[in-house]
């Protein structure tokens, strides 16, 4: 998978790795030449005292160092250059996959463990690619020319360069094999520290209510131990590869000395053959150890890359149709036939069933108890899930006919948890329709109940919103995401248990404000108060993922029992009847 990845996508920057190769190409080449210069200076010009001949060949030798320093330069800029763009094409890859995932599949790869693998994982193969666009020309030329051109020097010490790259080549590897199943774990450790992290964030207040704190900071500290022994158990590898180069590196430089001495002695090598053999012994392990810094750093990218491949790999299980309709009567009506709907791998569908229809202009609700299949029923209206069995229409069309903008452009949903985003409240308003005036904004403010609180805020529409709307009460968040939708102005409103946070009084002025101001839009509300839904023209009663009891309120007093014990448990005899 990561060779695959950088294949994919370093393509688009081959101009640049082209670059890097040629100025790569260029300073190993200069690096192979100079200890060539520097026996020439030792053998022709020390012995023979031609201080002119030293003078000459120093001077091209500083002229190549100063050639090679541009060179490392140029390729190092163009190879960052290159890393910093693969990181931003895949992080850009990964969010935009996960914006066509459905709520299946992020909830299967969880949101800390999609937040990791777009910024650690991402950064771990850009790492990788900036070094190997450093070594990935240098290592492998000075490895090869330095055995060439050891081996034009004295033929007789090569066989130290047969074992000792060898050796070098075994220990790096033997540590690098163990080094690959505590990155994969790392990484894991890393997700389940993010996702800790995040609950206790997310849950402040909950924790502080019930003095959870010395709780919570036990079970980050687990989490945050566990990546600290694996990453100490990988940097101890990691700091062991170290040593062994330099073993071998020394070791290596003992024995070309040693043998070289009594080569000298009998007069059949030169001094300055022996110092240019020993610095091209040294390049090549040299060089061998450069390619260690990119081996320590591939088993990690490539447990990345294979998690980012995963997030990449993955379709969503809401596809967009292959011909999609792209234009409707756009009145907003809504029509289940024979719906269903399982989990993969669950035992008992959540849905089953389920038909019914809501005419333009109407209000149909839906209640029932807990886990009875409400949110579930009207995530599958805007698509945030398909049907596994029926068809879900609007204004006659199966939704998974309609092109996703279309749909979601004709639906105005308010989810359970309203969620804000940081920024400001027009801000948020505006996330409805980007375009709409200030007028547009304060009309739904007044409509949703909110505008009383927003004109006391200081900076009114300028107000500041922390993420979540965490600085604003649950009632007042409540009522901003029904503004935010109510500015959009849909065909079709889906208020999924919409109104739990608002009291009585104003839940009963935002009803009727809704009635008189969403000029004949369709409705469907998801509600657990038998009160907010008494004046909907049909209520349905679900029960274990099926309609038990469908029409008005009065109809169902009389003849539902299930709405009858919701009805019961609810309200006061007087207020029944």
């Amino acid at each position: 998978m990561l060779w695959k990845l950088l294949v994919t996508y370093l393509r688009p920057y081959w101009r640049l790795l082209t670059a890097v190769v040629v100025f790569q190409l260029a300073q190993s080449i200069a690096s192979l030449y100079l200890p060539t210069l520097n026996a020439d200076i030792i053998d022709e010009g020390v012995a023979t005292g031609d201080t002119g001949y030293i003078l000459r060949t120093g001077g091209l030798m500083l002229l190549i160092t100063l050639f090679q320093i541009v060179c490392a330069i140029v390729a190092v800029y163009f190879g960052a250059k290159a890393a910093m763009a693969l990181g931003r094409d895949l992080r850009g890859a990964v969010f935009t996959r996960v914006g066509e995932f459905s709520e299946q599949e992020v909830t299967r790869f969880g949101a800390p463990s999609l937040i990791t693998r777009s910024t650690n994982d991402v950064q771990q193969v850009q790492m990788l690619v900036l070094m190997t666009s450093t070594l990935m020309v240098t290592a492998p030329i000075l490895s090869i020319g330095g055995v060439i051109m050891a081996i034009r020097q004295d033929v007789q010490l090569s066989w130290l360069i047969a074992v000792s790259v060898p050796v070098l080549l075994i220990a790096v590897g033997l540590i690098i094999v163990r080094m690959v199943p505590l990155f994969r774990l790392m990484q894991t450790r890393i997700d389940t520290v993010n996702r800790v992290l995040r609950e206790q964030l997310t849950g402040i207040r909950v924790i502080r209510a019930f003095v959870r704190e010395d709780v919570e900071t036990v079970r980050f500290g687990q989490a945050n131990t566990d990546v600290t022994e694996t990453a100490l158990r990988a940097g101890r590898l990691m700091a062991l590869m170290f040593p062994v180069v330099m073993l071998v590196l020394n070791v290596s430089s003992v024995a070309v000395i040693w043998f070289g001495a009594f080569r000298i002695q009998d007069g059949s090598m030169q001094v300055g053959t022996l110092i240019a053999f020993l610095s091209y012994l040294m390049q090549i392990l040299m060089a061998v150890m450069m390619a260690t810094f990119m081996a320590v750093m591939i088993p990690r990218a490539t447990v990345s890359a294979d998690r980012i491949g995963e997030v990449l790999g993955t379709e969503s299980s809401v596809r967009p149709p292959g011909h999609p309709v792209v234009d409707t009567i756009g009145r907003g009506e809504l029509e289940l036939v024979g719906v269903g709907f399982a989990y993969p791998g669950a035992e008992q569908p959540v849905l089953s069933d389920v038909s019914f229809t809501v005419h333009q202009g109407q209000t149909t609700a839906i209640i029932g108890s807990t886990g009875s299949g409400k949110t579930t029923l009207v995530n599958l209206l805007p698509r945030l899930f398909d049907a596994t069995s029926g068809s879900v229409r609007v204004d006659g069309v199966d939704v998974r006919e309609l092109h996703p903008d279309l749909l979601w452009g004709n639906i105005g949903l308010v989810p359970q948890k309203p969620y804000l985003f940081s920024g400001t409240v027009r801000s948020n308003l505006l996330y409805g329709k980007p375009d709409a005036t200030e007028e547009e904004l304060w009309e739904a403010l007044t409509i949703a109940q909110a505008r009383d609180f927003v004109q006391e805020m200081p900076e009114g529409l300028d107000a500041p919103i922390s993420q979540g709307g965490t600085n604003v009460s649950g009632g007042q968040r409540q009522r901003l995401a029904i503004a935010r939708a109510l500015v959009k102005r849909p065909e079709l409103y889906i208020f999924d248990d919409s109104f739990s946070s608002l009291d009585l009084a104003t839940d009963a002025r935002l009803r009727q404000a809704l009635a008189l101001g969403t000029g004949g839009a369709t409705m469907v509300i998801v509600a657990q108060r038998v009160s907010t839904i008494v004046g909907a023209d049909q209520i349905l009663v679900l029960e274990g993922g099926r309609i038990v009891g469908r029409g008005t309120h009065d109809e169902l007093l009389e003849s539902n029992k299930t709405y009858q014990e919701i009805v019961s448990s609810q309200l006061a005899a007087e207020e029944a009847a």
